[in-house]
Formats: C-alpha cells, sequence, structure tokens
C-alpha cells in the first residue's frame, strides 16, 4: 500500500438518489411499516406466550420466527430511515461491522428456523402417532438454540474476514445499509476468501435447507393426499401453505441478492430486494401466519374478549 492513501475510518450509505419530497414520503411510509411489524410480530409473540392452546412445537418456532424478524428489521431500518432525515448519511467503521455482523446472524437464524418448522411440518403431518415422541420439547430447543448458534457463527466469520480487510480510497457503500456485498467492494486488496466464505454460507444456509425442505414437501403432499377426509386434507394445506408462502418470499430473494451473479445494473434492483427483505418480509410474516391460521385468530378473539371482560 502507498502511504498517501488515507485510511477509511467510516462509510457513507448512498440509499436510493430521490428528491427531498418523495424521501419525506418514504420516510412516513417505511416508518409506519416498520412500526408495523413491530406491533404485528410483538402481537403474535404476546399470544404464543399467553395462550395454552399456542403452547406446540409449532408455535414456538414461530416465536423464534417473530423475535427473528423484530431483530433483524431493527437491526437495519431505524439507521435507514434517520438517512431519510438527513443528508450526512455517514456511518463509522464498527457500527458498520456490526449492522453487517447482526443482519446476517439474523438472515442465517431465520434460514435455519425455518427448516426446522418444514421439520416440524413433515413429523405432523407424516407421522402424526409418533409426533409427541419426536418433537418433544427438549428436540425443540435444542433445535433451536443450534439455529441460532450456526447462524451468529457464520455472521461472526464474516466479520472477522471482514475486519482483517483494509479499506481506502472510496468510502461510499451503494446501499441502504453496510450489506456485506457493497462493503466489499471498497476494500483495497482482493476478497476472493470473503466471496468464497459467502458462496460457502449461501449454499448452507440456502441451497441445502430449500433442497431439505422442497424433499419434506413432497412427501408431505404425498401423505395429505392419502387423507381420507377432505377437512383433514384442507386443515393440513392450511398449516403448510403459510410456511411455504414465507419460506418462498424469504429463499427467493436471498437467492437472487447471493446467488445471482453480479451486475452494475443490478445494483438498484438488489437494494429494493433488501429492502423487501428487511422492511416488508418481517411485516408479511404474522400477516400470512396469522390470517392464515385458525389457532392465532382464534387465540387473539380469547384475548381481546378476555381484555373487554376486564
Amino acid at each position: 500500500m502507498g502511504s498517501n492513501q488515507s485510511w477509511v475510518t467510516e462509510f457513507v450509505l448512498v440509499g436510493f438518489e430521490l428528491s427531498a419530497d418523495v424521501e419525506v414520503l418514504l420516510l412516513w411510509v417505511f416508518s409506519l411499516f416498520y412500526i408495523f411489524s413491530l406491533l404485528a410480530n410483538g402481537v403474535i409473540l404476546g399470544l404464543i406466550c399467553l395462550d395454552p392452546s399456542l403452547h406446540t412445537p409449532m408455535y414456538f418456532f414461530l416465536s423464534h420466527l417473530a423475535i427473528i424478524d423484530m431483530s433483524y428489521a431493527s437491526s437495519n431500518v431505524p439507521k435507514m430511515l434517520a438517512n431519510l432525515v438527513k443528508h450526512n448519511r455517514t456511518i463509522s467503521f464498527v457500527p458498520c461491522i456490526m449492522q453487517t455482523f447482526l443482519y446476517l446472524g439474523f438472515a442465517a437464524t431465520e434460514c435455519l428456523i425455518l427448516v426446522v418448522m418444514s421439520y416440524d411440518r413433515f413429523v405432523a403431518i407424516c407421522h402424526p402417532l409418533q409426533y409427541t415422541v419426536i418433537m418433544n420439547w427438549r428436540v425443540c430447543t435444542v433445535l433451536a438454540i443450534t439455529s441460532w448458534s450456526c447462524g451468529f457463527i457464520l455472521a461472526l466469520v464474516h466479520a472477522i474476514l471482514l475486519l482483517r480487510l483494509p479499506f481506502c480510497g472510496s468510502r461510499e457503500v451503494n446501499h441502504l445499509f453496510c450489506e456485506i456485498l457493497s462493503v466489499l467492494k471498497l476494500a483495497c486488496v482482493d476478497t476472493w476468501i470473503n466471496q468464497v466464505v459467502i458462496l460457502a454460507a449461501s449454499v448452507f444456509v440456502l441451497v441445502g435447507p430449500l433442497c431439505l425442505m422442497l424433499v419434506s414437501y413432497m412427501r408431505i403432499v404425498w401423505a395429505i393426499l392419502k387423507i381420507q377426509s377432505k377437512e383433514g386434507r384442507t386443515k393440513a394445506f392450511s398449516t403448510c401453505s403459510s410456511h411455504l408462502c414465507v419460506v418462498g418470499l424469504f429463499f427467493g430473494i436471498a437467492m437472487v441478492v447471493y446467488m445471482v451473479p453480479d451486475s452494475n445494473q443490478q445494483e438498484e434492483q438488489e437494494k429494493i430486494l433488501s429492502l423487501f427483505h428487511s422492511l416488508f418480509n418481517p411485516m408479511l410474516n404474522p400477516l400470512i401466519y396469522s390470517l392464515r391460521n385458525a389457532q392465532v385468530k382464534g387465540a387473539l378473539y380469547r384475548a381481546l374478549q378476555k381484555k373487554r371482560s376486564l
């Protein structure tokens, strides 16, 4: 490295290049979406904790999904909203790396929790008589802890590899937050190790889990078709279709961002997809599970009735 190079101590988050009026409008819209996301996931989490009928493995994992969605959105959306207000869109080096670590950790954990949820549905539909034995609380706890541990260990590896890189020259991150691929473009050295680890991690938390879920759901569909009663088939399809909607949204966007070859034309599209991941996906998850789930709606109705009687 030459002695005349200036080392970067902070980055500038470029975001969307929009007029001031449009940014104010987006600030209000995104703020409402963010608040609704926190409230909706908070309601789901509260119902699962308070209603005994929801104290089952399926809702145990759904409560983890709600926590992840609230945390995932909170790791980058507040800074995104602040940047819409002020013109100085800088972020210091350490907070930037911390933001990268948190969003990668929560994203990887969500992938693994969704896999565990698909396994839970597989056992419930394909092995209903053995469900309580296979999915006992000890197994559920181990699966949840393993998902969180693996997700944040992967994120820690990414963060450590990012910390070892020197950053100099350009400090403009062409993204809404410190997204790892956008930050890597500013490094002064070859980042092939980081790229290889990102690809390997993507295979581990995206391709592998998606293949497992597809196999699980093929067997689930086959088992559902064998159910004699129409009511039983409808109920089974209802619980599985909710999970499939969430899986399709989350995995589809993540694979486009991290596994499709990069190009300059895709940068703006990736910003929009990342925005969907950070802001809209956490808001849609509780809506998908609550609107399509009779047990959640029943728990909400009982909670409202109990509140009125007080």
